[in-house]
């Protein structure tokens, strides 16, 4: 089963740099071997179930690790022909 999952780390000032509870769970994420989409308003990272959930998990402990006080997360089952890799 693959994966397709969106999530938005909180607070969000909207100007400067990303706060560190976004670029670290970028990074995690990408530690993990899986590839990322890093927005302005949130990150997108798909892959297998298998893989993909427990490093959901990895994330949230990591943006909470780093200062974030509310995680937005949303998880779809990709269809075929998505990019999800």
């Amino acid at each position: 089963m693959r994966l397709r999952a969106e999530f938005t780390t909180e607070p969000f000032d909207g100007e400067g740099d990303p706060p560190p509870h976004a670029t670290e769970t970028f990074a995690a994420l990408e530690k993990l071997g899986l590839t990322c989409e890093f927005g302005p308003l949130g990150t997108e990272v798909a892959g297998p179930g298998a893989v993909l959930l427990p490093a959901l998990q990895e994330m949230l402990a990591v943006a909470f690790a780093n200062g974030a006080t509310r995680v937005t997360l949303q998880v779809e089952q990709a269809g075929d022909g998505e990019r999800a890799q």
